[in-house]
């Protein structure tokens, strides 16, 4: 079973990985892609790197959370899984509403707060040894870099936002 549905990607190269196949690479971690769109324009929110970042993060907390005990699965791991994931939820819905600012920046607000609670998410798998420092170090990183990209969009919003008609 893909961990996507082949309608939900527009790339034929997108290199969907099937449950249990290893080696291949997913859409979001396909650097050549990556380069490739770069020099197009951005068609979807897929395309924008904060998206890839955000998608990529959320499968390792994925991952490494079908790890963490059964006692958890109601807190913790849900918590997790739940605001890892809202991160690009909101990207999405901050996309579709470009035509409104205001909208489009709140939504990109609220997926600052999704990125800060995952480093509060794991601040706990750290402190609880589901995690290690190097796994954590690592993640907490990227989600600065996620954090950093998102602020920017926000500060710079009018050039995502489409431009006032009259």
């Amino acid at each position: 079973m893909p961990l996507l549905s082949s309608s939900s990607a527009k790339s034929k190269s997108s290199g969907h990985r099937e449950k249990g196949e290893r080696g291949k690479v997913g859409w979001w971690e396909d650097e050549r892609l990556g380069k490739e769109k770069m020099a197009n324009k951005i068609e979807t929110v897929r395309d924008l790197e904060v998206y890839k970042a955000a998608f990529a993060a959320a499968m390792e907390i994925f991952q490494l959370s079908k790890r963490f005990p059964p006692d958890e699965k109601f807190s913790l791991t849900d918590q997790i899984r739940r605001s890892s994931r809202s991160i690009c939820s909101n990207l999405a819905e901050a996309w579709r509403k470009r035509r409104y600012r205001a909208v489009f920046v709140n939504k990109l607000s609220d997926a600052m707060q999704e990125a800060s609670e995952t480093q509060t998410w794991l601040d706990f798998c750290l402190a609880c040894g589901y995690i290690n420092n190097e796994t954590f170090d690592r993640l907490d990183s990227e989600y600065e870099k996620i954090l950093a990209m998102l602020n920017s969009m926000e500060r710079k919003a009018d050039r995502f936002c489409f431009p006032k008609k009259g």
